[in-house]
């Protein structure tokens, strides 16, 4: 069957480049993204049944293409708004980002042409994405309704995000706090998100639930206990006290868990890994159905965006040989957490990659070298953060493609064909991401909230990035808080080794508990909702996530579109109509409502 048509081609580029959209918000938002896949391959279902001639090796070239725009947005997001925080960029340059993010997200379709072959066919790893979308494709008959269900759950997302964000007739929060004797602070919170409970479905009710964990270690146990012990930390209201307590401590302690789940996922595979390469190197030429990209194209394709690397990082760092040691540097993490991020992809799913941790861990190691190199300068924290945004896209890049090829050899497509299409989506993404974040930055602000910008978006990945930078070259990170979250996350490695080999179904990935520690609590408590949204709606889950999928879509996009009246006007307020008339009693109200309708699709047969 045909598979490169060009209308398959046209629909996965402009999928690629309105899901990059939407992730782009979602990511700023909350610090998390999840699979495009699905959504496209529905989207896909539905709009090529207008055309007489179309096939299902089509559909799945367009949610090829459709993910990766996706996946080098979260890459994108993860790290760049970082160089914001850091006051090196006062804008996102179109041209920058371009380089940044396509050259991470290419590298990461390049990289995992030599692991096809050993973790799909080979290894028969279960990806889970990628054997749902192959299953959502089998069963299209009757694309219309799921296009029907998207489509209503984009409505209800949009609608709420205009009441909330554009109208401000519900709150967005809904939080307390309180002190406890003199000084002991307690928080409890929850953000009135239908995206964040369309996440917390999506990731299932495991992963909702470690991250839920972490927000109560961080929140529940830390704030509190460091409160106790630093009385001078609980001044002023409670609720701003707890912000500070974790924008300035507790939050560390979740950087300490994510090195050791980055560090752990790589140690892990590391046998692997090499086997990988053997087989790829090894390997006899394989029937047409069944061929990636030749090796020599791929190495020499990796060999030319080295070189463009090269002059990004001499024209921020000035030095030829440090420029070079930064490129050896980001070549070989970005093979090495690409190579990790497709093996953990096989074993637990795009959505709950370690990529965080891997990036991080590259950020470190970059800013403890350039510290050597160069001293600590502004320069050298912008570079950390360059290495880590080509590795951060191409190991969230590696992640998803590996979860397509795996729906394409269900399907029995042509490998070298989605690897063609996974470039494609990459660089049509890339050609958006920069106009959109800078609509986003100019429009609510991008860190943390402040009289001007009291709609902030959080960027809590980038705003971590950008900590561990700064702070390794400023000598100015809390080790203590760090090292208790090594220690924390040494003990959840043993926990999950143990689930492991007891075959238990829960798990304890790192990464999960990791993140909960350190986001915000109230993006913890939607997300967890949605997770016992899809455990109650239990095996009948392909609706649900089709609505799920459109809530985080419907949201994300309107507050895009949102946006626009913003920055034309100068005005944060200038749709504002009901100042949270309804409170936060009204926006519960309204959060549960889209709770239970989330349900009621989710038991539909």
């Amino acid at each position: 069957m045909p598979q490169l048509t060009l209308k398959a081609m046209l629909l996965g580029v402009v999928l690629a480049m309105v899901l990059a959209a939407a992730n782009a918000y979602l990511g700023l938002f909350a610090g998390m993204t999840v699979s495009a896949s699905i959504p496209a391959a529905v989207i896909s279902m539905g709009l090529l049944r207008l055309f007489r001639n179309s096939n299902i090796l089509e559909n799945n070239i367009v949610q090829t293409a459709a993910s990766a725009g996706e996946s080098v947005t979260a890459g994108a997001i993860f790290t760049l708004p970082a160089l914001i925080l850091l006051d090196y960029w006062q804008t996102f340059h179109y041209w920058w980002v371009c380089a940044i993010a396509g050259i991470g997200g290419l590298l990461g379709v390049l990289f995992t042409v030599p692991l096809r072959r050993s973790l799909i066919v080979e290894q028969q790893l279960p990806f889970p994405e990628g054997t749902a979308t192959a299953e959502v494709l089998k069963v299209g008959d009757s694309p219309a309704k799921g296009l029907r269900i998207l489509l209503t759950g984009s409505l209800l997302g949009g609608f709420y995000k205009l009441l909330a964000s554009g109208l401000k007739l519900l709150p967005g929060t809904a939080q307390a706090g309180t002190l406890v004797g003199s000084n002991t602070v307690f928080y409890a919170g929850m953000n009135l998100s239908p995206a964040l409970i369309g996440v917390g479905y999506i990731v299932g009710l495991n992963i909702a639930v470690l991250v839920l964990a972490g927000g109560v270690i961080g929140w529940g146990i830390g704030i509190p206990l460091y409160s106790y012990l630093h009385p001078e930390a609980a001044e002023g209201a409670a609720v701003d006290a707890a912000y500070t307590i974790w924008s300035t401590q507790i939050r560390y302690v979740g950087v300490g868990a994510m090195l050791v789940g980055g560090i752990w996922a790589l140690l892990s595979i590391t046998g692997s890994i090499i086997g990988m390469i053997r087989a790829s190197l090894n390997s006899q030429a394989h029937e047409a159905s069944d061929r990636d990209m030749p090796m020599r194209y791929v190495l020499g394709a990796v060999a030319l965006l080295l070189f463009p690397m090269l002059l990004l990082y001499q024209a921020v760092i000035g030095d030829p040989a440090t420029s070079a040691a930064l490129t050896v540097v980001m070549v070989i993490a970005g093979f090495l957490f690409s190579a990790v991020a497709g093996y953990m992809a096989g074993l637990v799913g795009s959505s709950n990659n370690p990529v965080s941790g891997m990036t991080i861990a590259t950020i470190l190691f970059s800013s403890l070298l350039l510290l050597w190199l160069t001293g600590a300068t502004s320069e050298a924290a912008a570079a950390a953060i360059l290495i880590g945004g080509v590795v951060c896209c191409a190991a969230a890049i590696a992640g998803d493609n590996m979860q397509d090829l795996k729906a394409g050899f269900i399907l029995g497509a042509t490998p070298w064909k989605q690897q063609v299409m996974q470039a494609v989506g990459v660089i049509s993404a890339t050609l958006v991401i920069a106009p959109v974040l800078k609509l986003l930055l100019d429009a609510y602000g991008i860190g943390p909230a402040t009289a001007a910008t009291p709609d902030s978006l959080t960027a809590p990945q980038a705003t971590l990035m950008a900590a561990v930078a700064q702070g390794v070259l400023g000598g100015e990170l809390p080790w203590d808080m760090i090292s208790i979250g090594v220690f924390i996350g040494m003990a959840l490695v043993v926990a999950d080794e143990f689930l492991r080999k007891s075959a238990a179904n829960f798990r304890m990935p790192v990464l999960a508990v990791a993140l909960g520690i350190y986001l915000p609590l109230e993006l913890a408590v939607p997300i967890a909702l949605g997770g016992l949204i899809a455990w109650l709606a239990g095996k009948q889950r392909v609706n649900g996530v089709l609505l799920a999928a459109g809530l985080i879509t419907g949201e994300a996009l309107l507050g895009i579109f949102i946006a626009v009246p913003i920055v034309l006007s100068g005005d944060p307020n200038v749709m504002n109509f009901g100042n949270e008339g309804f409170g936060q009693l009204g926006g519960l109200a309204a959060i549960a409502l889209v709770a239970t309708i989330l349900y009621r699709f989710a038991r539909q047969h």
